[in-house]
């Protein structure tokens, strides 16, 4: 059950999210699931777009529930005057500002950066948009799917011999929000030192730039693009997926010493005696063959016999799951990986918190609330009667 009183890590902390879709809600979803007071503002009548999308289950879209708990919602329609005055207001209280506009949007608002800075000196501002707030893309729209492609992100998946690939998840737009949560929790540890909010910015493509990692490195040292490789590494053989008699187990000998470990649980030590094999560099030229000599051996066997075999010999392997057994799994359950929000509508199942701090740990603090939902207490903790909300209403603003 939701905890009454957020303690996390952040607790004492009130955000103001005026985002939507993806990128941002999952950054304002981890604040408050570490104790912040996450406020997202939406537009009457149609809120998060979202709300609408997915498989919808008792009236409710599941897929909006998947990164939205823990939040409060309040109407208000920033088109308007009053509406913009009321955000002011709220912001005057707020710690942080989080949005995904494309950059220019909360500007029309009244809310440029030198503004932002006067105005709200102790706020810390935190914003995603697809391509960064500076440079000849900056108001381009981009989603997910565009990020994927334009990072080099889509040009590293894939089979060799088959088109780039994306990834499933919106990966872009969930590591720009962690990036975001991250960076936000940053500018607070500075605020608390110097008095001083900050505006943090990150971009979708450029968290897949980023998270290129070490085939960036290889690039930049031999300016040579690298190939897909589909389910093999770019770097290192063995390591990939191998055909057990029952389907395909993961194996990931990472380094010389774990790929004569795994030789030698295969009892296939003399491979390295081979010339063809005797390195990581002869082993990549000749992938193939080793390919073929191993899943000769491994076919002999089912996956769990090799799972339970090369773990007890420390070698890194695993089942390929789908997400029914990835669910199913006992060390993702012991993980709490699968929690339940209790919805007025009945239990709702999402995934559990990635993050696991000991002394204050993330928790369930509030369900996904209803459109609207807290409007009226919010406003009235601002000072408005409860004739002037009827007024707002009646008009629209709320």
């Amino acid at each position: 059950m939701p905890s009454a009183q957020p303690h996390g890590t952040l607790s004492g902390i009130r955000v103001i999210d005026l985002t939507r879709v993806i990128s941002g809600p999952f950054c304002t979803q981890i604040l408050g699931d570490h104790g912040a007071d996450v406020i997202k503002v939406e537009p009457p009548g149609r809120g998060d777009v979202v709300r609408s999308q997915g498989n919808m289950v008792n009236g409710e879209s599941w897929y909006f529930a998947q990164f939205n708990r823990n939040k409060r919602s309040l109407t208000l329609d920033l088109r308007h005057d009053e509406g913009k005055a009321i955000l002011y207001r709220l912001l005057d209280e707020a710690d942080v500002l989080v949005e995904n506009f494309r950059p220019g949007v909360l500007a029309k608002m009244g809310l440029d950066d030198d503004t932002l800075r006067e105005r709200f000196p102790h706020l810390v501002v935190g914003r995603i948009n697809g391509f960064g707030s500076t440079g000849p893309y900056r108001d381009r729209p981009a989603y997910d799917f565009i990020a994927q492609a334009m990072s080099g992100f889509m040009g590293v998946n894939g089979p060799a011999d088959g088109e780039p690939m994306r990834a499933a998840p919106p990966i872009s737009d969930m590591v720009a929000s962690q990036n975001l949560a991250f960076g936000i929790c940053a500018a607070l540890v500075r605020r608390a030192t110097t008095g001083q909010g900050d505006i943090v910015e990150t971009a979708l493509t450029n968290g897949l730039i980023a998270m290129m990692g070490y085939l960036a490195a290889e690039f930049f040292a031999t300016e040579r693009v690298p190939a897909r490789t589909g389910n093999d590494h770019p770097m290192l053989y063995p390591y990939g997926l191998f055909k057990a008699s029952d389907g395909e187990v993961a194996i990931a000998p990472s380094n010389d010493t774990m790929v004569a470990r795994f030789l030698k649980a295969l009892d296939m030590l003399y491979l390295l005696d081979d010339e063809r094999f005797a390195d990581n560099a002869r082993r990549m030229a000749n992938r193939e063959a080793l390919r073929d000599i191993l899943n000769g051996v491994i076919e002999r066997r089912r996956v769990d016999e090799w799972i339970d075999h090369l773990n007890r010999a420390g070698v890194p392997c695993g089942r390929v799951h789908d997400l029914r057994e990835t669910f199913d799994d006992p060390q993702v359950r012991a993980q709490a990986m699968r929690l339940e929000l209790e919805q007025a509508s009945g239990k709702v199942p999402v995934t559990g918190f990635p993050v696991k701090l000991r002394e204050a740990p993330a928790s369930l603090y509030h369900p996904v609330p209803r459109l609207g939902e807290h409007t009226r207490p919010l406003l009235g903790e601002l000072g408005l009667s409860e004739h002037e909300l009827d007024d707002l209403a009646a008009r629209g603003v709320i």
